[in-house]
């Protein structure tokens, strides 16, 4: 195993904090433990807490300046960038993600993302004249209306196991250049990854209780951070059925929740893009083996064109190289546990039962004595109502199905309980787009792709509420207070 990470400890109000049980975190390429962690003690993570409603309460953070507030942050990403040997090597064994992936796709991604979070921040106003009729300024004898945005408070930000470095930063750049005070709490399952944020907060000067990085092995202290009173925001990314149990808990105290969760993505091809089904098909599941909230796993081309589609995706899906995350050559490594194997074997086998054919893959790949690998897999799916097609799925699978015409395939598409993302190929790229526009989803992608810091991302329906990234994800960490300024007579 390559170098990764070796400070485990946690980071609370600029305190380093042992003392917890220690928890494994395994790798699961090969399931031996990458490093025993000392979780966070529940009283610490109070104290992480209260120490941040004191740091946020004294506006040492809020209250300074939005220019040094992004010099520091912008020193934050600058620790974070020496840190990219062992940072890239931590997220490869404990998210078993292909060392491409780790580096390209969440450390440079990431990093080139947060710097732009910080650049918006400091383009876009955060105090504005209201637009009021002049009718009403003079009956009330007001002489100025305006619409300010201020940081929420105190944010707990809980993220996911599949991309747990670019996830923590596209909470915590917005929300800290918000002026808010931030806990982090990342996933049981790839913890180490987010710890050295602890490290980039001191090393670029971050005032004591402004963040703080908790780990745990179970839940608790999660429950803490959404039930607690002094916390004012719960920013989470991960399953609709945590979400929900997010919301009940941050209800009684009425917290600001933002949730990304699920998706069950459509792909559609029209009939002039059907030979670009390979490309989409490998971007489903390449680097992620397929545990993306956002991918397109359910891929919806002309019936008369689906035994094409079936045997182009699965010669695609047969060349993939299912491997050991660190080898250079591998494409696909393994699922993040034997629970989530286990969901993909199931739900491969209640897909047959209810008539779908597996046609590549479908079983754990042979030559892996240990690991949670599974191999790509492609089901041709008989109709939209199969368990394959409804539930997300986090694995390698792909469902293909058949549509009859573009109203069926925008049918077809919009029935789910999810609405997290989409794409549409097209040929004509004004025909293309007006299929997009009639999908019921947060984001779709017309014939490409575009990760930025400018672009929102977030769900309709169950796929989550708010968004992250681009003008709305800065917002989404920001109250609004009206202020009325007029002449004492």
């Amino acid at each position: 195993m390559e170098n990764i990470l070796t400070d485990h400890r946690s980071y609370i109000a600029g305190d380093r904090v042992t003392g917890g049980e220690a928890f494994a975190v395994e790798n699961p390429a090969d399931e031996s433990p990458v490093a025993e962690i000392p979780a966070t003690p529940l009283p610490e993570i109070d104290r992480a807490i209260r120490e941040a409603r004191r740091a946020f309460d004294s506006g040492v953070w809020s209250d300074t300046p939005a220019g040094e507030r992004a010099a520091v942050l912008r020193a934050l990403l600058s620790y974070l960038e020496t840190m990219r040997e062992p940072l890239v090597a931590t997220m490869v064994a404990e998210a078993g993600q292909p060392r491409m992936f780790a580096e390209r796709s969440q450390f440079l991604s990431g990093l080139a993302m947060a710097r732009g979070m910080i650049d918006l921040y400091l383009s876009i106003s955060h105090e504005e004249p209201n637009p009021v009729p002049v009718g009403e300024l003079v009956r009330g004898r007001v002489a100025l209306s305006l619409r300010r945005h201020e940081p929420v408070g105190v944010v707990a930000a809980i993220t996911p196991y599949n991309a747990a470095f670019i996830m923590a930063l596209q909470k915590l750049v917005p929300a800290l250049m918000a002026g808010n005070s931030v806990i982090l709490r990342p996933s049981p399952l790839t913890p180490i990854s987010s710890l050295v944020f602890g490290a980039a907060a001191e090393a670029a000067g971050l005032p004591p209780g402004v963040l703080s990085v908790v780990v745990e092995s179970g839940s608790a202290g999660a429950e803490l951070l959404t039930t607690h009173p002094a916390v004012d925001m719960v920013s989470f990314t991960g399953s609709t059925a945590v979400g929900r149990t997010i919301m009940a808990q941050a209800a009684p105290t009425l917290k600001r929740v933002a949730l990304e969760l699920g998706g069950k993505s459509a792909q559609i091809y029209l009939d002039d893009a059907v030979g670009k089904v390979a490309a989409g098909a490998a971007a489903v599941i390449g680097g992620t083996a397929g545990q993306a909230c956002v991918a397109a796993t359910r891929m919806l081309v002309p019936r008369e064109h689906k035994d094409e589609v079936l045997e182009l995706v699965s010669r695609t899906y047969a060349g993939l190289v299912v491997g050991a995350p660190a080898d250079p050559s591998t494409t696909i490594g393994p699922l993040i546990s034997a629970t989530q194997r286990q969901r993909c074997e199931e739900i491969v086998e209640r897909a047959v039962d209810k008539g779908a054919t597996v046609v590549q893959g479908g079983v754990r790949p042979s030559g892996f004595p240990r690991g949670y690998y599974f191999a790509p897999t492609v089901l041709d799916v008989p109709d939209n109502g199969n368990p394959a097609a409804q539930e997300e799925i986090f694995g390698p699978i792909l469902s293909v199905l058949g549509y009859r015409d573009i109203d069926d395939a925008v049918r077809i598409a919009n029935d789910s309980p999810y609405g997290l993302s989409g794409q549409v190929y097209g040929g004509d790229a004004a025909a293309a787009t007006a299929v997009a526009r009639r999908l019921r989803t947060g984001a779709v992608n017309v014939n490409t792709a575009l990760f930025s810091a400018y672009a929102p991302s977030g769900g309709y329906k169950q796929s989550g509420l708010g968004r992250e990234r681009g003008p709305d994800g800065i917002r989404a960490f920001q109250e609004v207070k009206h202020l009325v300024i007029g002449e004492l007579r």
